[in-house]
């Protein structure tokens, strides 16, 4: 029998890089990348998210929706019509893959919500999350799985190669770029389940199994957020949105509520830190992330990588010139870029936070 499709809660495979001076890279590398850890899959899910690759339509918000039945796209289209000026409508570019016989459907729209819509004190940002959780819960047969600008994610029931052979990736170019193979363990192996998860332009791939998905998801839904993608790693997308975008946390600090360190090690820090780090978790206790997890989650002014706090699951990071990767394994890395200045495993719990240069 092949190991493959064994149940393995250590499997997945993690990869990214970021170019700080935002050089556009072929998505060439990154497929490289995370095919080398292809065992860490099991051919039920892959996939790629990248920045920069839509620099003509870079004021837009760019939407790649699924279609179960052609039927739906019109119901979404008129949706779409009435809150949104909509510049560019097309078919996602694929190529046939012999081992991807069934697929969405899979459409992308460039769009603007209407200024109408905006009136008041509603937020541009807001709207569109409204848009994608009214679509995904309430329009059957239709997912907006990619909703930021200047980006996109390319997702679905594959192998890594498979993917993006798929989808074309290498035809890409982008300075930050996420990659996933998917090993499912307690969720459906099905196109909307694969990863990246996006919001906005956060983009999330996730190796492990978060556990607190129950109390995260009640929380979120006090927040208005709906979940829809029966996958735990849906969370930590809606997560990042409520923590930085609305409630105004800086990075460090909203990945401080997610990964916070244990009583017993808050106690031991000075006063200051103390009460501190006490408010922290007092505040945002049903964001905090529990279970084994390595997470990089993309947006648009850099890269993020972390782990859980005791590191159960693996996160490499390295550095050379202006680029920095991230993967499970160091292979993946040297993979394409065999001679880094700096490789290291960073400790449980502590993010690898990498800027874009203005």
């Amino acid at each position: 029998m092949n190991h493959n499709y064994q149940k393995d809660i250590s499997g997945c495979g993690l990869a990214g890089l970021i170019s700080r001076k935002k050089k556009r890279l072929s998505g060439r590398e990154i497929v490289k990348s995370l095919c080398l850890m292809s065992d860490r899959g099991n051919g039920l899910g892959a996939g790629y998210a990248a920045y920069g690759i839509y620099p003509d339509f870079k004021d837009f918000y760019a939407f790649h929706i699924m279609y179960d039945e052609p039927s739906v796209r019109w119901t979404v289209e008129e949706y779409l019509k009435g809150n949104y000026h909509i510049e560019k409508i097309e078919e996602i570019p694929t190529f046939p893959v012999k081992t991807i016989s069934i697929s969405p459907l899979l459409v992308r729209y460039f769009v603007k919500p209407l200024k109408e819509k905006l009136a008041g004190d509603i937020q541009e940002a807001d709207f569109v999350v409204n848009s994608v959780m009214k679509v995904n819960s309430e329009i059957e047969g239709a997912y907006i799985f990619s909703s930021g600008k200047n980006m996109g994610a390319f997702k679905g029931v594959g192998n890594p190669s498979d993917i993006a052979e798929f989808f074309r990736i290498e035809e890409y170019e982008g300075y930050i770029w996420t990659a996933h193979t998917r090993f499912p363990t307690n969720t459906p192996g099905w196109w909307g389940g694969a990863h990246p998860f996006t919001l906005l332009d956060w983009s999330i791939v996730h190796n492990g199994e978060i556990s607190s998905y129950g109390i995260n998801k009640r929380y979120l839904e006090m927040y208005g957020y709906k979940l829809t993608l029966l996958t735990d790693t849906e969370v930590a997308a809606y997560l990042l949105d409520l923590l930085i975008r609305r409630h105004g946390l800086s990075i460090p600090v909203a990945c401080l509520a997610l990964a916070a360190p244990f009583w017993k090690k808050i106690d031991a820090r000075d006063k200051d830190e103390r009460e501190a780090l006490t408010a922290l978790r007092l505040t945002y206790g049903s964001a905090l992330l529990n279970g084994p997890f390595s997470i990089l989650f993309g947006h648009s002014k850099g890269l993020v990588g972390i782990n859980d706090r005791i590191k159960l699951r693996p996160l490499v990071a390295a550095t050379k010139d202006d680029m920095t990767y991230m993967a499970s394994e160091e292979s993946a890395i040297r993979a394409i870029c065999p001679s880094p200045d700096n490789v290291w495993a960073p400790r449980a719990g502590e993010p690898v936070i990498v800027e874009l240069e203005d």
